[in-house]
């Protein structure tokens, strides 16, 4: 199964300037978020007084991650920014609340006007074939891509691939600033930053497509060459079609061209 990333947005309570902050987190693996001391390291910085030394830790199994609050006093929040206003409330000193969501916030109570927060995209959720439903579970197929149409994620991929599907042509992969000014005005997707669009890009290319180039040294910063894999990969597999453009809104001048076009 493939690991966790943790991603704490700019500006949204890190404790090193405000920057952005990714960790990568396989199986087994455990990382911990507060505002951390010397004597009390931690793997996520979070800078707000109300939050503890120690507020809480991230650990990883085979196919979900759990998180613990170490906090005596406040109950954190998990979100599901793809949901229906869902959420899981993570009481105070619980100890490995599993987490189902595949992208989920986790909110912290803050002295600040915003809460303090971060993002976890989840391992790899496995589904079953269809054509294979009702058969003994040894011999059960499941999907080699698991991908959720209904993502954020899936998203900024039929974005990537839109070109191609339109064109049928070799024409240049989409950069993350046109990508994000692709999505502005959409209802679910159209407040993305660039960075945010990047960290979608860098899951997709590692957990949900695993591209292996994807983590070697010196070849996951070549965002060109990572845009254009996953897009190959998509297109040659069928995962993003003709039928997903709808998801999102008209190009722009389109309506105009089609206003021309009309007898």
């Amino acid at each position: 199964m493939s690991g966790v990333v943790v991603h704490l947005p700019q500006g949204s309570g890190g404790a090193d300037g405000g920057e952005a902050v990714t960790l990568r987190l396989g199986p087994g693996q455990v990382a911990r978020f507060g505002r951390g001391s010397p004597r009390t390291p931690v793997e996520l910085r979070l800078d707000d007084d109300a939050v503890s030394r120690l507020a809480g830790e991230i650990r990883v199994t085979d196919d979900h991650w759990q998180l613990t609050n170490h906090s005596t006093a406040h109950s954190y929040l998990v979100e599901n920014p793809e949901g229906a206003g869902e959420y899981i409330r993570v009481q105070p000193r619980r100890v490995g609340a599993p987490i189902p969501f595949e992208f989920s916030r986790v909110v912290l109570p803050a002295r600040s006007q915003t809460p303090v927060s971060f993002q976890v995209f989840a391992p790899d959720h496995l589904y079953l074939d269809p054509d294979a439903l009702g058969a003994p579970w040894g011999s059960r197929t499941v999907t080699a891509y698991s991908l959720d149409e209904t993502a954020t994620y899936f998203l900024v991929l039929v974005a990537l691939c839109e070109p191609r599907l339109r064109d049928q042509s070799r024409v240049a992969v989409p950069t993350t600033p046109q990508i994000a000014e692709r999505l502005r005005g959409h209802p679910t997707a159209g407040g993305l930053t660039p960075r945010a669009i990047s960290s979608h890009i860098d899951y997709l290319a590692e957990q949900k497509l695993r591209i292996a180039d994807a983590q070697e040294p010196g070849k996951g910063d070549r965002r060109n060459g990572k845009r254009e894999e996953i897009v190959t990969l998509a297109l040659r597999f069928g995962l993003v079609r003709e039928e997903h453009l709808p998801l999102l809104h008209p190009p722009a001048g389109s309506a105009g061209r089609e206003r021309k076009s009309a007898p």
